[in-house]
């Protein structure tokens, strides 16, 4: 017997505002990355030697908003609710808050303050320097956000297994993740308190080499293709209670030494390619050893 013509109208109005419903929450994930990402430059304009917390919340913000940031696109698509707009939103909110806002924060947190100390030609240099790689920065991750965008289906330089899903080059996150870490270790700290303009120059070459990972094409794991609905082995389990764990209490520490591991990861894995195609060259090709030994002296 079919349904009452009323019934049927009344089901689909229901479903029609369940809908629309469902398309608000990635948005709402979305506007929140943007309010951290705000929040994030506010504490970090707010900031000074007499309130160096303001940076270490900062940094807080900008972890925050790497949470969300994953969030909104996993609701997306398990939801199947992925729109040209939302995609535009997601990369405007990436920009404001994994571009600029920890562009910023490195920059003042690692250099400003360097400037404050007049007389000091070698200094003002470094500050100057300061500002131009941090700059870098926040040009490689605006870049990488346009090349994802415009990309059906990227390939790395060094292709993984087969059936898994990489990300070529750095994302975006994961820079602004790094420059959070890094804060949020020294508790919002800023290097130019201490004094030492070399670790405000190692500072910048980490800031830099974040930068050319994320225009690299080397291939950084994705995470994409691990459903939470599905059965995982028991050891992931008790892994993943431990990485909660070390967080809650040592989150300087641990957070610091998972974006470390995951820039590091990308770079073994180029690294890695690089020597072993070298090696299949030497294998393919015997008689050119010679010449290929000579040309990398």
């Amino acid at each position: 017997m079919n349904s009452h013509p009323l019934r049927r109208a009344t089901d689909f109005k229901h479903s029609k505002r369940l809908r629309k419903g469902i398309y608000i929450l990635p948005s709402l994930a979305t506007t929140f990355n943007i309010a951290f990402g705000y929040y994030a430059l506010y504490q970090t304009f707010m900031g000074s030697a007499a309130e160096i917390w303001r940076y270490n919340h900062a940094a807080e913000a900008i972890g925050f908003a790497v949470l969300f940031d994953g969030i909104d696109g996993r609701i997306a698509r398990m939801t199947n609710t992925t729109t040209e707009f939302g995609r535009e939103l997601d990369s405007l909110a990436d920009a404001i808050t994994f571009g600029v806002a920890p562009a910023v924060l490195a920059w003042i947190w690692g250099f400003r303050m360097f400037g404050n100390i007049s007389g000091h030609d070698f200094l003002d240099r470094v500050v100057q320097i300061g500002g131009f790689v941090t700059f870098v920065f926040l040009v490689a991750g605006v870049s990488r956000l346009a090349r994802f965008n415009i990309q059906a289906n990227p390939k790395p330089w060094n292709p993984g297994k087969p059936g898994k899903k990489y990300f070529v080059g750095m994302p975006i996150p994961a820079g602004a993740g790094i420059i959070a870490a890094t804060v949020h270790l020294f508790v919002g700290d800023p290097i130019g308190s201490w004094g030492n303009v070399y670790v405000a120059i190692g500072w910048g070459i980490l800031v830099f080499c974040t930068a050319l990972l994320m225009v690299s094409t080397w291939r950084f794991p994705s995470f994409k293709d691990m459903n939470p609905a599905n059965r995982h082995p028991f050891q992931i389990t008790v892994f993943t209670a431990v990485i909660i764990a070390g967080i809650w209490y040592w989150s300087r520490y641990v957070l610091f030494a998972i974006a470390m591991i995951y820039m590091f990861s990308g770079i073994a894995n180029g690294m890695g390619f690089l020597f072993r195609g070298r090696r299949r060259t030497l294998r393919e090709n015997p008689a050119n050893a010679d010449t290929t030994e000579a040309t990398s002296q």
